[in-house]
């Protein structure tokens, strides 16, 4: 098998390159390059060229050529920085009290929410556990997304969050999509935790950060900032002692109320994801910081509240991201360009700001410098989708799907 692979002609390559992290973008940003070829080397990216350039340039080398018969759009993978694909159990109940005019509360004492899918999730063994987020990780890569977040979250105890950390890292051994875990034993208190929330995150940082470490299950670790969660004033000691053990920290942060931003400003975490309650002063904190925002449209569009203000935090000069937080309460739908487009729609934002967001921006939000754009050096994790402008892409809210998908350099998923 050849070392080399040239792929092309391609009618349109949007490579994403030179393009800021923060701050707004408009579509004349964009550096389209038609009739181009990729060539490949070993996985990634060894130049992006036309394909007419490639072929006399690197005729020497022992190519092996795939050749395009159609009009194909090329774009990077899609990354979901942010989902729960981890768990068992189903919360289409919840879907319904909620749209029935039920409150979080209501559902709750009802049985449903977070405790729901924690008790399900804990009745679960840890091959069950694997084959679910495998299944969720291979729907995903078949509509482009070959990098994806996944947290634990719904075990709540050292030994159910092994299992669930465990078992992402099994399924990523038997998916073609990358899993990138993150800890979130701080999702909430446990209802079955015999102390306070301070006594139960010194529990879980004393007893289970230390077996991540030695078992490289993450390097992330994750807090839910809220009235129904944990308040800023204790989940700070809980970051401080993840930051120096090398951990990187990312924050849910203002769902529902404010505070989770200042602290992840303070943290300098690497994400503030939902930031839907956000106001004009955490817009302004987050732009004037490192921190990428994570819009999560799936949970607005699951719970009927409105979106993160993601106009106001691109034009203010922050950065954005957009993740589907898939899960099985708010935001099962788990279709991240669908989920992209109708936030683009709804916040008015560009083609490019929308692509930014699930691209390279996405990367930069889970502190990877490898992917989300086609240059040399890069991963070639690559969509091919048939039609002869990118805008036809966005303008179908997810319809128009990959034709092909390249993971470093394999082409995993063709339709």
């Amino acid at each position: 098998m050849s070392k080399y692979k040239l792929i092309g002609p391609i009618s349109q390559l949007i490579s994403m390159r030179e393009l800021p992290i923060k701050g707004a973008l408009k579509d004349e940003d964009l550096h389209i390059l038609e009739n181009a070829g990729i060539l490949i080397e070993d996985g990634n990216i060894k130049n992006i060229e036309t394909y007419s350039d490639l072929l006399n340039n690197y005729k020497a080398l022992d190519l092996e050529i795939i050749e395009l018969k159609a009009n194909y759009v090329c774009l990077p993978g899609f990354i979901d920085a942010h989902t729960h694909i981890c768990y068992c159990g189903s919360r289409a109940k919840d879907y319904a009290m909620r749209n029935s005019g039920k409150s979080y509360l209501e559902i709750a004492q009802a049985g449903g929410g977070i405790w729901d899918t924690v008790t399900q999730t804990r009745k679960a063994e840890q091959q069950e556990l694997m084959y679910g987020i495998v299944k969720r990780a291979n729907t995903h890569l078949k509509n482009g997304v070959t990098t994806i977040e996944v947290k634990s979250g719904y075990g709540l105890s050292v030994p159910e969050e092994l299992k669930m950390l465990r078992a992402i890292k099994e399924a990523e051994r038997n998916t073609e999509a990358d899993l990138i875990a993150t800890c979130l034993a701080g999702h909430m208190l446990p209802k079955d935790f015999e102390g306070n929330h301070e006594t139960y995150l010194d529990h879980i940082s004393t007893t289970l950060f230390p077996i991540l470490q030695e078992e490289k299950l993450t390097n992330r670790i994750d807090a839910f900032i809220e009235q129904s969660a944990f308040s800023p004033s204790s989940i700070l000691p809980y970051f401080e002692k993840a930051k120096s053990m090398g951990f990187d920290i990312t924050v849910h942060a203002d769902q529902f109320s404010t505070g989770g931003s200042e602290i992840a400003v303070k943290m300098n975490a690497i994400s503030a994801d939902h930031l839907e309650a956000s106001t004009d002063n955490e817009v302004k904190m987050l732009a004037n910081s490192n921190v990428v925002s994570i819009a999560l449209p799936g949970a607005s569009i699951g719970l009927g509240c409105s979106f993160t203000p993601a106009r106001k935090i691109l034009d203010s000069g922050g950065a954005l991201a957009i993740a589907s937080d898939w899960n099985p309460g708010s935001a099962p739908m788990g279709d991240l360009l669908t989920q992209a487009c109708i936030l683009g729609t709804f916040e008015k934002l560009s083609n490019t700001e929308v692509l930014a967001g699930i691209t390279y921006r996405a990367a930069a939000a889970l502190n990877l410098q490898d992917r989300g754009r086609l240059m040399p050096g890069m991963l070639a994790d690559f969509n091919l989708f048939k039609t002869d402008h990118y805008n036809e892409i966005f303008y179908h809210q997810g319809k128009l799907v990959p034709s092909q998908i390249w993971k470093q350099g394999n082409l995993i998923y063709t339709s």
